[in-house]
């Protein structure tokens, strides 16, 4: 597991790319992490990304960093499944923080499932932006990214 403290170094190590885009990554499958961390910097589309591994924690520097809008995420990927406090039960806790946020947070839910009930249960949750099955490929992070600053969301 990565620890929650890597965030930070993650942000100090990529002090050489051009972005200020702040991703978040919720999960808690290091090899997932890792994988998306290293396809981030490959990219070098971000230099500052931030590793939770679950959703209480991601919440819980969201609720210390509430008015601190250079420091609170742009984008999230979200797991579903997770200990502690899992996608969707996330999604409800931040539905109930958004108002507070002085800024619009991109929410992409990314998960192994393939259950027509969890996509279905994510497609209805208006914060989500899509939903994206596992594993997540440079193209789509790259396409992600891009699109989001073109269409001036980020």
């Amino acid at each position: 597991m990565i620890p929650r403290w890597l965030c930070l170094e993650v942000v100090h190590l990529n002090y050489y790319m051009n972005s200020s885009l702040n991703v978040c990554i919720v999960d808690d499958d290091d090899i997932y992490q890792f994988t998306v961390i290293k396809t981030l910097k490959a990219l070098k589309l971000t230099d500052r990304i931030m590793v939770f591994s679950d959703g209480e924690e991601a919440l819980d520097f969201m609720l210390d960093h509430l008015n601190e809008d250079d420091v609170l995420p742009d984008v999230i990927f979200l797991d579903i499944d997770m200990p502690v406090m899992d996608g969707f039960q996330f999604m409800e806790e931040y539905i109930k923080l958004k108002p507070s946020l002085g800024k619009k947070i991109i929410i992409y839910m990314v998960s192994s499932s393939v259950d027509p009930a969890d996509i279905e249960r994510a497609n209805k949750i208006g914060e989500i932006t899509d939903y994206i099955v596992k594993p997540i490929t440079h193209d789509q992070l790259k396409s992600i990214i891009q699109e989001l600053e073109s269409n001036g969301r980020l």
